[in-house]
């Protein structure tokens, strides 16, 4: 319950903008060679040209299918020109890098790719998954290698990350990965029953459960009566040794400053008041990191030598973008109730003349 939304939401977004960001995959990807054995000559428009390649509209269309197989929520914003745009520019950056990837890089995009689209049969199952690809009109082939591209990239600046660079990513998020034993109590802006709860009486149900605690009643039994948080209600109140980066900003700010084996004021979050006790709290040290601590940091750090690539390169491999605009301008709307507003009584006259 007490897990950040917005950093949550965040996340997913990022990563569903990174697989937006990774569109390029499948189309065009493949060597001269392939495309003339097994492939039909296409003949649409060139919407986008850069160095060392150039993408078609029946390109741009494959990828838009991809995106939305994976991510159907962005159905809602491929018709906006600015997206659209944005979304044909990672096509390029991304068969660029895809194109600059070593063989290992490429070899290793290739399984994971098989093993995700694997784990994603095994979970929705072999018809919904037909009827995922039919709705797109993509294969499964298409789809995979889609991932392949994604991952071949990812993997490839994964590898560009240096000890140094691993070093540094992990100062700027060691805060985030401190993790700390936190009992708490929560009084809820609604009480168990969903019904809503009046700020002031919130706050004033939370100072009576400070003072309580304050007095020496066992924090672990209160919590289980008391509390309206439904994940640590049953356990006492108590997070056992979690990384406080997934709390909400207050809850997680009194976890790295509360004094030890103190009870607290009440802290407002916007689930109601907390009245908390930190019983321990540890700050990781780089070298006790485990290596899926290690893979996170250098996802992130990979992260940012891809943006940077983004923002300074480039635009200097783009030579030519020509997409269709599917959006009306302001100005274009205005003509039109001109024209409109104009024409209605020319029509009225004509009427009244016959």
């Amino acid at each position: 319950m007490l897990q950040n939304n917005k950093t949550r939401s965040k996340k997913w977004l990022l990563l569903a903008l990174s697989a937006v960001l990774a569109i390029s995959v499948l189309a065009g990807c493949g060597n001269k060679d392939e495309k003339s054995a097994g492939k039909a000559t296409d003949n649409s428009k060139v919407v986008a040209t850069y160095e060392g390649g150039q993408i078609t509209q029946n390109d741009f269309d494959k990828e838009i299918s991809n995106m939305l197989f994976f991510y159907p929520e962005y159905e809602q914003i491929i018709g906006m020109d600015q997206f659209r745009d944005y979304f044909v520019k990672q096509q390029i950056a991304y068969r660029y890098l895809d194109g600059k990837a070593p063989e290992k890089a490429k070899q290793t995009g290739k399984d994971k790719a098989k093993e995700q689209i694997g784990l994603m049969k095994k979970q929705v199952g072999d018809k919904q998954f037909k009827e995922m690809l039919d709705k797109r009109k993509l294969t499964e082939e298409e789809i995979t290698e889609y991932m392949a591209r994604i991952l071949t990239v990812v993997q490839d600046y994964n590898g560009k990350v240096t000890e140094d660079q691993l070093k540094a990513e992990f100062e700027k998020n060691k805060k985030e990965m401190t993790t700390a034993s936190v009992r708490h109590i929560l009084i809820g802006f609604k009480d168990k029953e969903g019904k809503e709860r009046k700020k002031e009486d919130a706050l004033k149900m939370a100072k009576d459960v400070q003072a309580r605690l304050k007095k020496g009643e066992d924090f672990a039994k209160l919590a289980e009566t008391t509390s309206d948080d439904p994940g640590s209600a049953k356990t006492g109140g108590l997070y056992k040794d979690a990384a406080v980066g997934q709390w909400v900003p207050q809850f997680k700010e009194a976890a790295l400053t509360l004094p030890l084996n103190q009870v607290s004021d009440p802290v407002e979050t916007d689930y109601g008041y907390h009245v908390m006790r930190v019983e321990d709290r540890k700050e990781k040290e780089y070298s006790k990191l485990t290596e899926e601590e290690k893979e996170a940091l250098r996802t992130r750090a990979a992260s940012e030598l891809m943006n940077n690539f983004m923002q300074k390169d480039l635009d200097k491999l783009i030579k030519k973008i020509d997409l269709p605009k599917t959006e009306t301008k302001p100005e274009e709307k205005k003509d039109e109730k001109k024209d409109q507003n104009t024409e209605a009584p020319k029509d009225t006259k004509a009427e009244s003349g016959k």
